[in-house]
C-alpha cells in the first residue's frame, strides 16, 4: 500500500498516543500470590485513546503519572488472602519514542524506550516496607500501520529489563528482578467528532527470578477504551482492563496450583488535543473480580508532547 501516508493526516500527530508501558508494582508477600508477589511487569490499564495510532516520523516524549491504592489483597476465591493489607504506588515515567523513516513488511519502523520511577509502600498485617527509585526500564521495536483514514494499527514487542531495586524476602519491592517479553498488538478507530474505540491486547512470557528460582505464568490482558469525540479536541468515555493469567506458576521447578490471577477494571477516560500538537489524557478505573492480585483504583494522567 503506497499511498499509506495518506491516512495518516496531521491531526493524528496532535492526537498520537503510543503503546505506552509504565513501571512494574511489585508487592513480595509471605504467601504465594498469582504471579510471584501477585504482580506484574506491565502496569493494567495504562493504555488509554490512540493506543494504535502511529505518528509520522519523527521524536516525541511522554510523561506518564500514575498512582495507585489497594487495600485489599484477594485470593483465589476473591476473600481477602490477609487481614490488614495497604498498597500504594506512585509512578512517574519519562518515556522517548523515535518514528523512523524506515519501512518493515510495509509498517513505519519505531522504537521507544521508558524509564520509570517509582515511590512504593506496602503494609501487610502490621508490617511495612517503603522504597523509591527506578523500576524496569521497557525498551522495544514497533510497525504501525494506516488501514484507512479512521482505522490504525500497531504491532510491538515490548522487553522489560531487570533493572529495578529487588531483595528477596523484602515486602515492598520495585522490581521483578527477572526478564519478561510482551508481544503486542493494538487497534485504533479515531474520529474527532464521533466514536473512538481502543483495544491494546498483550500477551506476557515471564523467565525465572534467579533469587527465588520462582517463574511467574504467562498473562493476557487488554487495555481498552471507548468514547466520542465530542468537537474542539475533546473525546469523552470509558476505559479500564482484562486481566488473565494463563498458565500455572513454578516454584523450584514445581507448578504452583490455584493461584492464577484475573481482574477487571473499569472508569471515566478523557482525552484533550490542542491545536499546537500536544494531548493529554486521563483516567480512573477500578478493580472488581480481581483473584490472587491486589485490588483497588488507579488514576492516570499522559501527556505526549512532539520533539
Amino acid at each position: 500500500m503506497n499511498n499509506k501516508k495518506s491516512y495518516a493526516p496531521a491531526s493524528l500527530f496532535k492526537n498520537f498516543h503510543y503503546l505506552l508501558v509504565g513501571s512494574a508494582l511489585v508487592v513480595a508477600l509471605p504467601d504465594a500470590q498469582a504471579t510471584e508477589g501477585g504482580g506484574s511487569s506491565y502496569p493494567m490499564g495504562a493504555e488509554n485513546y490512540m493506543t494504535g495510532a502511529m505518528p509520522p516520523p519523527g521524536f516525541y516524549s511522554q510523561i506518564f503519572a500514575e498512582s495507585y491504592r489497594a487495600d485489599d489483597l484477594r485470593d483465589n476465591r476473591g476473600g481477602k488472602a490477609v487481614d490488614d493489607f495497604q498498597l500504594k504506588a506512585d509512578v512517574i515515567a519519562p518515556r522517548l519514542i523515535w518514528v523512523t523513516e524506515q519501512k518493515v513488511l510495509d509498517g513505519a519502523l519505531a522504537f521507544h524506550l521508558n524509564v520509570p520511577l517509582v515511590e512504593l509502600r506496602v503494609d501487610v498485617n502490621g508490617q511495612h516496607q517503603s522504597k523509591k527509585g527506578m523500576g524496569d526500564i521497557i525498551f522495544g521495536p514497533a510497525l504501525g500501520y494506516h488501514y484507512s483514514e479512521k482505522l490504525h494499527a500497531i504491532y510491538a514487542l515490548d522487553i522489560f529489563a531487570p533493572t529495578g531495586r529487588y531483595e528477596r524476602g523484602d515486602l515492598a519491592n520495585i522490581g521483578r528482578n527477572y526478564w519478561a517479553f510482551e508481544p503486542i498488538a493494538a487497534f485504533s478507530y479515531v474520529d474527532p467528532v464521533g466514536l473512538n474505540a481502543d483495544i491494546k491486547m498483550m500477551y506476557d512470557f515471564n523467565l525465572r527470578n534467579s533469587d527465588t528460582d520462582y517463574r511467574s505464568g504467562q498473562e493476557l490482558h487488554a487495555d481498552y477504551s471507548l468514547g466520542w469525540g465530542v468537537g474542539h479536541g475533546w473525546v469523552l468515555g470509558v476505559g479500564g482492563y482484562i486481566y488473565r493469567q494463563t498458565t500455572d506458576d513454578r516454584q523450584d521447578g514445581d507448578r504452583v496450583e490455584d493461584n492464577k490471577g484475573r481482574a477487571f477494571a473499569i472508569g471515566p477516560a478523557i482525552k484533550y488535543s490542542s491545536s499546537s500538537g500536544w494531548f493529554v489524557t486521563a483516567k480512573w478505573q477500578k478493580e472488581s473480580e480481581v483473584r490472587n492480585r491486589p485490588e483497588g483504583e488507579a488514576y492516570w494522567i499522559k501527556l505526549t508532547v512532539p520533539l
